[in-house]
């Protein structure tokens, strides 16, 4: 099986970084697991070309920030570097976007 482990860090609060992961909307993915005292979620996706791919996230606060954990579990393993640039363009757009809110939320001097 393949697996897939990505971190990152991202210059804004974990509790913000953990609203907008846990703010899942109506994705395709199947929710298995959302834990709020772990900023933890765990997800399955469904109809899709793996037999298997199941992936979590979780928010790590940090000194200055956090730290984005993402793990993504999948079959077959050919499919392993495909997903693997789908989650290096996620995890881009991820920083990019909640680093861009939370400059905008910053005070101004």
């Amino acid at each position: 099986m393949a697996s897939i482990h990505k971190e990152l860090e991202i210059n804004a609060p974990a509790e913000d970084v953990w609203d907008a992961v846990r703010d899942v909307g109506a994705v395709r993915e199947r929710i298995v697991t959302m834990d709020d005292h772990a900023r933890r979620l765990v997800y399955a996706v469904v109809d899709w070309r793996t037999t298997h791919h199941n992936a979590s996230f979780q928010v790590v606060p940090g000194d200055t920030g956090c730290r984005l954990v993402w793990i993504t579990d999948l079959l077959p393993d050919s499919l392993a570097a495909l997903v693997n640039g789908f989650v290096e363009q996620g995890c881009v757009a991820i920083r990019q976007t909640l680093e861009t809110a939370r400059s905008r939320q910053a005070p101004v001097e």
